[in-house]
């Protein structure tokens, strides 16, 4: 049943380029080449710098040979504990200073010879060409003294402590006793899952070029949130937040790896002060193993209880996943528990244990991507269990209000999902017995999966100026990752200020911009829209006040709720005034209008949305594989994903935004995973060599559809598209593996010898 509510938090905009598929504005610029990403920037006397990654994964660096690497031709410096100035300390998190989440890790790097995970830079050699830098780092040796380190995670798990609950992000929960429930039940399933750790492998690896001049610092960077990355890059080194300017135009995919700050970038400006050069220092895809944080892996057990007819009566889901001794983001695995079925008893508890490896750090959907894949799969194992069709066994179970604490849903239709999803799928040509489908040799299966992903709303700031000319420039300090941000943008400012999309120009990219939202948690539209449209109704509350002034003025006596923005001016009916006529009446060349937003209005206004209700996008998803039965090989074959993403501001992109998180969903099912060394720390496969992603054989047509209905209480309407298509992914894929063979697979990626 779908809710919906009268109460508007948010000015909305209806108008003829909101929900079209427009073409990228940046499409031309990516595609011939003109684009310039953070390496891709030259300065008079550009020099370039290679890291030294630590061998080991704890003790102390007790001595540096670097004789050898100082000899090669063209080495300007070898930067060490030994002979470089130290920044000043990584800050702690404050919930106070949002900021304070940049920090990719606590380690000050070359203030000290202590080692904390096998991979840490411990050394900077700058030279004049990017071979001669590479080279010399090779001939750096370190000698240490090695101490105990803890680097197990299956061994760690049974020493794991309660994650501590935070207001933002919730992390445990009880309701009634869930434990006598699953006892008690007629019927219920107790799962283990386990995930394996991934990595982020944008296709442009991290980069930075950093140029000093005195104490102002301009950094090229690919950057996920700039003005985190300004406020702490001003702290470590020192210098005023208005001395740095950080200019990231294009970002060549992030997905989380690129909203902290990590070693390449503090040691690539520190490397540029201490020697007077520009500098450069772009990762080798290994580089961005060893100093770039990936994702946690985990151990998760979901146990449902039931009744005959398939009510649930408990509902337990518990994790473990991993942060380091030296920082990492602790992940919501068990959001979507919190919110997805009407179980009448609930248990939720998220643990935590410390090792010496590299931090951990938000990618795509961090929590709810391996979180459903445990949870959607012990229910689809609940369905088998009970001999009922999972679809039905979902929408038994779907709550009026959130499960846990009564509060009411902005936007809830995943019913509409589903049963468009079926018909679009054919989901009734399935035969529900397991191994019953072929194709030829192959057996086919099918499996469906919920996708669920929490809405938000960042702080962002916004000026948009008109000019005399017609045109609208919109100015913020946003993100584009490939998702189409200045497009979306775009066609939002020309529905509200009435003007064709031509007319409009949008800045991003730049620290010098109003300090816009970052790119994480799917919230950059809504929270740059929230901006765009305060802006609006400023700028065209400030050009009524001009034509008033003017006794001919048709707007004269109007009020601002009585006037369209069209044609490139306000009406009123056919009488009205374009901008230009109204600015050349008041003798103005430009108009200008802002809206701020800060850190603190942004906690206030999630806490009070998480006492009054719950906001999230969400979805269904439809996948069928095919498998050998004699080599165990799995393929996907068809897939139809229907979402429940509020407004579409671009079919086009948000087609692709949601495309792309399945692909990356099938690869997380079938082919990704971390190979880490228990005995010593290090990653085995730092490569797109041996770390496998999806490619284009492996990835079939995906259909992806959506309800395109507004969420009242979010600015336009917006739920977000960039995270919630990985959601739920892996269980669909796992499901229809089920289907197709009988096994039930718990254990990520879904390899041959788990099917063998």
């Amino acid at each position: 049943m779908t809710t919906k509510y009268a109460e508007t938090t948010e000015t909305t905009t209806g108008g003829k380029y909101v929900g079209r598929p427009v073409d990228r504005l940046d499409g031309l610029a990516k595609t011939t080449g003109e684009a310039r990403f953070a390496a891709e920037h030259r300065y008079p006397g550009l020099a370039y710098a290679a890291l030294v990654h630590a061998t080991i994964a704890r003790g102390r660096v007790t001595a540096i040979d670097a004789v050898e690497a100082r000899a090669v031709r063209g080495v300007i410096e070898v930067l060490t504990h030994e002979n470089t100035p130290p920044m000043k300390p990584a800050p702690k998190f404050s919930m106070l200073d949002l900021s304070t989440m940049a920090s990719g890790t606590s380690v000050n790097y070359l203030a000290t010879d202590e080692v904390h995970w096998s991979g840490q830079p411990m050394a900077v050699v700058v030279a004049e060409t990017p071979e001669a830098a590479r080279y010399a780092a090779s001939l750096v040796r370190l000698t240490y003294e090695e101490l105990p380190a803890v680097t197990d995670f299956a061994a760690e798990e049974p020493n794991a402590v309660r994650q501590r609950n935070n207001p933002v992000l919730p992390t445990s929960a009880d309701k009634g006793d869930a434990k006598a429930a699953l006892a008690a039940a007629p019927v219920s399933v107790d799962l283990r899952f386990s995930t394996p750790p991934y990595h982020h492998n944008a296709l442009e690896p991290h980069a930075t070029t950093a140029v000093w001049d005195g104490d102002n610092l301009t950094l090229h960077e690919g950057a996920q949130n700039i003005p985190w990355m300004r406020k702490h890059l001003a702290l470590r080194f020192g210098v005023p937040e208005r001395n740095i300017r950080v200019l990231s135009p294009f970002v060549g995919g992030g997905f989380g790896g690129k909203g902290s700050v990590w070693a390449g970038t503090l040691l690539a400006v520190l490397a540029a002060r201490a020697t007077g050069r520009a500098v450069k220092l772009a990762l080798t895809r290994e580089g961005v193993y060893h100093t770039v944080g990936g994702r946690t892996p985990s151990t998760q057990r979901v146990a449902l209880g039931a009744t005959a007819e398939g009510d649930l009566t408990a509902l337990i889901h518990t994790s473990v996943s991993r942060t380091s001794r030296v920082g990492g983001m602790p992940e919501q695995i068990t959001s979507g528990s919190r919110h997805l079925y009407a179980a009448q008893n609930v248990h939720l508890s998220q643990n935590l244990v410390q090792l010496d490896l590299l931090a951990n750090t938000a990618m795509r959907a961090p929590g709810e991507s391996i979180g459903t894949f445990a949870l959607e799969s012990a229910v689809d194992e609940l369905a088998w269990t009970l001999g009922m069709d999972p679809i039905e066994l979902r929408m038994r179970n779907e709550p009026e209000r959130d499960p846990l604490h009564g509060r009411r849903f902005t936007h809830r239709m995943l019913r509409e999902a589903y049963e468009l999803g079926a018909q679009h799928f054919g989901w009734r040509e399935r035969d529900p017995r397991a191994g019953a489908m072929r194709d030829g040799r192959w057996l086919v299966g099918m499996g469906v999966a919920t996708a669920y992903h929490p809405a938000w709303r960042m702080p962002a700031s916004v000026t948009l100026r008109l000019n005399a000319d017609g045109t609208v420039v919109v100015r913020s300090g946003m993100h584009e990752m490939g998702m189409g941000t200045a497009t979306a943008q775009a066609q939002i400012t020309a529905d509200a200020m009435g003007v064709p999309m031509e007319a409009v120009r949008v800045e991003y990219g730049d620290s010098e911009l109003p300090p816009g939202p970052g790119a994480g948690g799917s919230a950059q539209t809504a929270s740059a829209a929230a901006g765009v449209l305060a802006a609006s109704e400023k700028l065209k509350k400030a050009l009524l006040a001009l034509a008033r002034r003017a006794p001919s003025s048709p707007l004269r006596g109007r009020r601002l709720e009585e006037l369209e923005a069209r044609d490139g001016g306000l009406f009123h009916g056919a009488a009205g005034q374009t901008y230009a006529e109204i600015l050349a009446g008041a003798g103005r060349d430009h108009l200008e209008a802002s809206h701020k937003s800060g850190a603190l209005g942004f906690v206030a206004r999630t806490l009070r949305d998480n006492r009054r209700f719950v906001k999230a996008a969400s979805g269904a998803q439809f996948c069928e594989v095919r498998v050998d039965p004699e080599t165990g090989e799995v393929r996907v074959s068809r897939w139809v994903g229907v979402f429940d993403v509020g407004t579409v501001i671009n079919q086009k992109t948000a087609n692709s935004q949601l495309r792309g998180g399945i692909v990356m969903g099938i690869g997380m099912a079938l082919q990704e995973e971390t190979l880490v060394d228990p005995r010593t720390g290090r990653i085995m496969n730092p490569s797109l060599a041996e770390y496998h992603v999806p490619v284009h054989a492996d990835i079939p047509r995906i259909d992806v559809r959506y309800l395109d209905d507004p969420d009242p209480t979010m600015p336009l309407g917006l739920l977000g598209v960039g995270e919630v298509g990985i959601t739920g992914v892996a269980a669909a894929v796992a499901n229809a593996v089920r289907h197709a063979t009988g096994k039930r697979v718990v254990d990520l990626p879904i390899t041959l010898d788990k099917l063998l």
